[in-house]
């Protein structure tokens, strides 16, 4: 029997985004997106094009840039923000609309203060007209969960009958169990005109942890679209997980009649570009991704492994494309081997020039470290990235620490200049990074800083995160890696102005 195809809607870039703490710099999105497309996703959500200008720059350039997956922005049922959404998703390859209006009387009457037959007006109204732009429409009934089932019958049946091609049942916050989501849809598949002639979609938050589970069960009520993000970051708790659904789908297809496109062995080098991103660590325990899933420390578990993976493995790490060492790594290998193993980490389109690059400076790491590891290589190709089109760059730094106080002598390339500030400050960070303003002219706002090893050892590599503002604006993510924790933070202030003065 063939299996029914489950499209993947990710709105990592757009509900993934709004999670506080969680914003991208445009050239993020764009690296993201690119990613996503890799991975197999139908639709990315690209952003809130009416938002504001930058959102509605990145859904543009994001829309002009991927091929293989459909763009979408989302928009508010009126006609200014549809108008905005089709200037940004026009160039897409697949664009579409997606308009949505809250159904729930809760919503209505304290958010939107407008009566149900104003509701319905405006549904058919903004769906007609975002019809009339374009094929593809989307249209999201708010707070779905919490609505009157008759009322949101008929402004379901409204919404097709005006156009639209998908509709989404959100459980906006997270509030139902996955027998009330799977009754849910099985009243709009039974009751709704028109709903066999569109997509049925699921949109759930994880207010109390039940988002994924909720999703799946849509999918066994027959839905033919899952929304979700990657790491299921989000508005509060968050969004059902991308990888999560997928392989829950791809573990069980015959419970639930269902496969996706995805490219399951694309899951872990996605999850970890937006880990590394917004600066927020994969638990241990994530599933699927988090280091202990494929960790066994009780004897009766590590036995049994060893004797057929399936009695504790349900899913190898191989599937979701979580490198395994084949070959040892070291100060003797070349530049063959080194690629041969960037590909089999799945890094297959980085060019001669960037594996030359890449070659010595593991070479340099090498040096340093008596053992280089995945997680290491991974980490190189992070701050590669950092490197690329930045205005300021490192070029040396002295810090001379004593009981109570530290100065930091940093000198940074601007161009062909270099310029040196020297500044004292509470710690060896503190007045590396008060050098930095000092050098840029600029005074910044350090919201947080971070740094963890990557790998194990008193030699593995440190990688630093700050969030860093300027003038009570919008606050961006810096990253930096070296051997040295003070190096790899002042790289991560550094790429953080970057990416503010940009």
């Amino acid at each position: 029997m063939a299996l029914r195809r489950i499209k993947i809607f990710d709105t990592t870039l757009r509900d993934g985004e709004q999670s506080p703490g969680c914003s991208m710099h445009i050239n993020e999105k764009i690296e993201l997106a690119l990613q996503l497309e890799k991975l197999g996703v139908d639709i990315i959500e690209a952003g809130f094009a009416a938002s504001s200008p930058g959102d509605f720059d990145s859904v543009k350039v994001v829309a002009g840039l991927v091929k293989n997956s459909a763009v979408a922005s989302l928009s508010r049922a009126l006609v200014a923000d549809i108008d905005k959404a089709y200037d940004a998703v026009k160039g897409a390859v697949s664009p579409r609309i997606h308009v949505f209006l809250a159904t729930s009387p809760l919503h209505m009457q304290y958010k939107l203060k407008m009566s149900g037959e104003e509701v319905l007006r405006r549904i058919e109204e903004s769906v007609k007209y975002a019809k009339s732009k374009l094929s593809d429409v989307e249209f999201s009934a708010e707070d779905a969960s919490r609505s009157d089932r008759d009322f949101l019958k008929i402004a379901l049946e409204t919404a097709i009958k005006s156009g639209a091609t998908v509709i989404n049942i959100p459980d906006t916050v997270g509030y139902c169990t996955p027998g009330e989501m799977y009754d849910l849809i099985r009243f709009i598949r039974e009751n709704v005109e028109g709903a066999d002639r569109v997509d049925l979609s699921a949109h759930n938050h994880n207010d109390l942890g039940l988002a994924v589970a909720n999703t799946l069960a849509m999918v066994e009520a027959g839905i033919s679209q899952a929304e979700c993000t990657v790491n299921g970051i989000g508005e509060r708790a968050g969004n059902a997980s991308l990888e999560e659904i997928v392989m829950g789908i791809n573990t069980r297809p015959y419970l639930y009649n269902a496969e996706t496109r995805i490219n399951t062995k694309e899951i872990y080098k996605t999850c970890k570009l937006v880990s590394n991103i917004i600066g927020v660590n994969l638990h241990p325990t994530k599933p699927i991704v988090g280091a202990n899933v494929f960790a066994h420390e009780s004897g009766i578990h590590q036995h049994g492994v060893l004797a057929k993976k399936e009695t504790y493995e349900i899913l190898s790490p191989e599937a979701v494309g979580i490198p395994q060492n084949k070959i040892v790594l070291g100060k003797h290998s070349g530049k063959h081997a080194f690629s041969e193993h960037l590909t089999a980490m799945g890094y297959h389109d980085i060019g001669a020039e960037k594996i030359q690059e890449l070659f010595d400076e593991f070479k340099r790491l090498c040096d340093i470290k008596k053992s280089v590891s995945n997680k290491d290589i991974e980490a190189l190709l992070s701050n590669k990235k950092l490197e690329s089109n930045l205005k300021y760059v490192l070029d040396n730094f002295v810090i001379n620490c004593k009981k109570g106080n530290a100065y930091a002598a940093v000198s940074i390339k601007c161009g062909e200049e270099v310029r040196t500030a020297i500044q004292d400050g509470d710690g060896p960070i503190d007045s590396s990074f008060l050098a930095v303003d000092k050098i840029v002219g600029k005074s910044f706002v350090l919201y947080d800083y971070g740094v963890q090893s990557v790998g194990e050892g008193r030699d593995a590599l440190g990688e630093s995160y700050v969030r860093l503002a300027l003038d009570g604006g919008e606050s961006v993510i810096g990253r930096g890696v070296s051997t040295d924790v003070i190096e790899s933070g002042i790289l991560a202030y550094i790429d953080a102005v970057n990416k503010l003065l940009a």
